[in-house]
């Protein structure tokens, strides 16, 4: 099977590299499998401490749905894939160790997703995050749940409805990259906020990250509920696959005109 995720250890931190460059690391089915994995392993191996998840290459962390992938979706797997993101999410929430994303570029839909679900963001100025997906057809359900509990109703309004990307200066500003260093520092300085984060008292860590799972757990029943309703209903009519062929192929035809 094709390594889609890589994992190494460095003293008392676990470091999970997401590995399809050449796609900006958009996951899959198997991809998402591979970083479920990783997390609990890590979550059970008791010399790590903190985690850090990083994107292979430089240009981005991750594009989030690999859209070759769910453009063949019928309503029946479109919902088997919100339970997907039941695992994986639920598992990132369920971690008892800090997590912090390392941030080497853009960070889109379900990537923008997880991480937000990390604990800090290190970035850098040529990061850019959002929730672009509404211009491939896809109705957004966790993105909103996320987003509101970090930024508010009227800022996920305007992400999820314009799936336009902020730059690194926004989401520094609302609160969304906790720093923005140079592209070359970006996983140093993560390593390094891990590396003090794991010499934290880990019952505490582990308490106190559990509680505030506890208090939006709510929200994230409600939104995987409403994920199902809302993707079968979408995927039930046949614009997304519509859309996100349509979405491939102008892609297609920029990079053609990109490399004419």
């Amino acid at each position: 099977m094709a390594q889609f995720v890589l994992t190494a250890i460095d003293g008392a931190v676990g470091i999970i590299t997401l590995n399809r460059p050449a796609i900006l690391n958009a996951w899959n089915s198997a991809m998402r499998g591979q970083l479920l994995a990783a997390f609990e392993a890590m979550e059970q191996d008791q010399a790590i401490r903190a985690i850090v998840l990083t994107g292979a290459g430089n240009r981005a962390f991750g594009a989030g749905q690999d859209l070759n992938e769910t453009k063949t979706f019928d309503p029946d797997r479109a919902e088997l894939w919100i339970g997907e993101w039941e695992r994986l999410y639920g598992c990132i929430r369920g971690l008892s160790k800090p997590l912090v994303a390392a941030l080497n570029g853009v960070a889109a839909g379900s990537a923008f997703q997880v991480a937000l679900l990390a604990d800090f963001r290190i970035g850098h100025a040529g990061v850019r995050m959002g929730q672009p997906e509404i211009d491939a057809g896809i109705a957004s359900t966790t993105g909103p749940w996320i987003m509101r509990e970090m930024i508010g109703l009227a800022r996920t309004i305007d992400l999820t409805l314009s799936g336009r990307l902020m730059e690194a200066g926004e989401c520094f500003a609302i609160g969304l990259i906790n720093r923005i260093v140079a592209p070359q520092e970006v996983l140093p300085v993560a390593m390094a906020l891990a590396g003090e984060l794991s010499e934290k008292p880990p019952v505490a860590m582990r308490l106190n990250k559990a509680r505030f799972r506890e208090v939006t757990e709510p929200g994230f029943r409600d939104c995987l509920a409403a994920g199902v309703r809302a993707q079968r209903a979408a995927y039930a009519t046949g614009e997304p696959a519509r859309m996100m062929e349509r979405f491939l192929a102008e892609r297609a035809a920029r990079k053609a005109s990109a490399s004419a």
